[in-house]
């Protein structure tokens, strides 16, 4: 009998061996039509995502060529998972980092790249290639005025499609038992379009490479046409462009479909649910596209598709409810009225509150774990006050300054005696024309229905309601 160790990776000497060589899932949950899907786990990469095997190779040739030397610095353009990739490789070799990267980057992926010690550069997400605050135009300025530095460019850089080209395409080969009709990617910089495509053009001729572009982006209409318009807007993350990258090879695509935010989203969402897998915006997008595919096929095929990264680094964006409802995801009822503002109800558990009768301690632990500055409190559903950050501060730095050893007991002080009693309400059928006179007191809009207190209504949110309805 085999010895089950037998089948275990050896032990590693560097998170850099970890990369590549990821697992094969079949799709076994979700309606696939006569086809067999298959998804490559490029999120079990140690940086969580296949951007990891493109830095390597990038930041190896350059290495290779003499252009990064000992010490030297690495500047790049990203929209998250190429930074990452570039901070697990550049940390473990001594590279100094610097990354520019767009205003919609997910949080968590910033908060990751700043914990290795790279130095992130925001930017608008709004503007185009030739804008001076263009993401990529800014990388490449910032390399220049850097003894020493080099900018990586993934979106023309050689060594990007060729890690594909030498990994992830003969890996899909092999464990795919050399049969694989389809492969369907996204493009964000080309590269995977590009490695995976030529290998496959020389190794298996009857796989046909299929596009998955978000709606907004140019790359699906350019399949189609040959031209392109105007870029617009859209929040999947890593894939579409408003250009075609130098490493975009486009005529390796043999179909292309355009996939919406909301269907992206509700399809990794989708993917969560029935198959375990935690992945990110651009995988909804991806496996959307596959779903697509397979459904359309009169025969029995055998398709891939990339789960490019983990969603674990998007657990505040589409994963988050509140977050859906500010995006109009969450086909929920309109009444025309505050109601359609609030994006998640006090009923439903949306807002962040506190009781009377919970000390401040614990409305304290709940501003600090929530990122805000009041609370609403509550009383069986009734609204009876708002507690906010100088309440607190007020009640624990009163009285006697000489016994400063009672601040602790204070903080055991109910709220019932720290909050503001005195508030300023909405009924939740009035029209969102109540609202600026709210905001011009510098509060948010408590809005109740009756007694009941139905939530809370900032700035942000009629932002939201008004970007919606535009």
């Amino acid at each position: 009998m085999n010895d089950p160790k037998s089948a275990l990776p050896p032990v590693a000497g560097s998170a850099l061996d970890l990369i590549g060589r990821t697992p094969m899932l079949e799709v076994r949950n979700l309606d696939t039509g006569p086809c067999r899907l298959f998804l490559k786990l490029e999120n079990q990469n140690p940086g969580g995502s296949i951007k990891d095997r493109v830095a390597r190779s990038m930041i190896e040739a350059a290495e290779a060529d003499g252009s990064l030397k000992p010490g030297g610095t690495i500047v790049e353009a990203t929209a998250g998972n190429t930074g990452l990739g570039l901070a697990q490789v550049a940390t473990l070799k001594g590279y100094k980092l610097i990354l520019v990267v767009p205003d919609k980057m997910a949080r968590e992926k910033i908060l990751h790249l700043r914990a290795m010690g790279v130095d992130v550069r925001l930017t608008r997400s709004d503007v185009g290639k030739g804008h001076p605050e263009y993401y990529q135009d800014m990388a490449e300025i910032l390399a220049q005025s850097i003894p020493g530095a080099i900018y990586v460019n993934q979106f023309a850089n050689p060594a990007n499609p060729r890690a594909h080209e030498t990994g992830t395409g003969p890996e899909i080969l092999e464990q795919m038992d050399g049969d694989v009709d389809a492969v369907v990617v996204g493009v964000g910089s080309g590269g995977t379009l590009t490695g995976v495509g030529r290998y496959m053009a020389a190794h298996s001729p009857k796989t046909q490479m299929v596009l998955a572009d978000p709606v907004g982006s140019i790359l699906c209409d350019y399949v189609a046409t040959g031209t392109y318009g105007e870029a617009g807007s859209w929040i999947v993350e890593g894939i579409g462009e408003d250009f075609i990258p130098d490493n975009a090879q486009m005529d390796l695509v043999r179909k292309a479909y355009s996939i919406s935010d909301r269907e992206s989203v509700d399809t990794a969402r989708l993917l969560l649910r029935k198959e375990g897998v935690l992945a990110g915006s651009s995988s909804g997008t991806l496996l959307a596209a596959a779903l697509k595919y397979c459904r359309e096929q009169t025969q029995a095929k055998r398709v891939v598709t990339l789960v490019c990264d983990t969603g674990a680094k998007y657990l505040t964006k589409m994963f988050n409810d509140m977050w859906l409802a500010a995006h109009g995801f969450d086909q929920r009822e309109l009444h025309g009225d505050l109601r359609d503002l609030i994006a998640k109800r006090y009923a439903d558990g949306g807002v962040i509150a506190i009781g009377p009768q919970d000390t401040l301690l614990t409305a304290y632990n709940r501003m600090r774990s929530s990122d805000i500055s009041q609370l609403p409190v509550v009383d069986h559903g009734k609204l009876v006050g708002i507690l906010d950050e100088s309440d607190i501060l007020a009640a624990v730095e009163g009285g006697d300054e000489h016994h400063e050893d009672h601040r602790g007991a204070r903080f055991k002080t109910p709220v019932a005696e720290a909050m503001t009693r005195e508030i300023n309400t909405l009924q939740a059928h009035q029209g969102v024309e109540a609202l600026p006179e709210v905001f011009d007191r510098d509060e948010v809009a408590l809005v109740v229905d009756g007694d009941e207190f139905v939530g809370v209504i900032t700035r942000v949110d009629l932002l939201n309601h008004l970007r919606l309805g535009a």
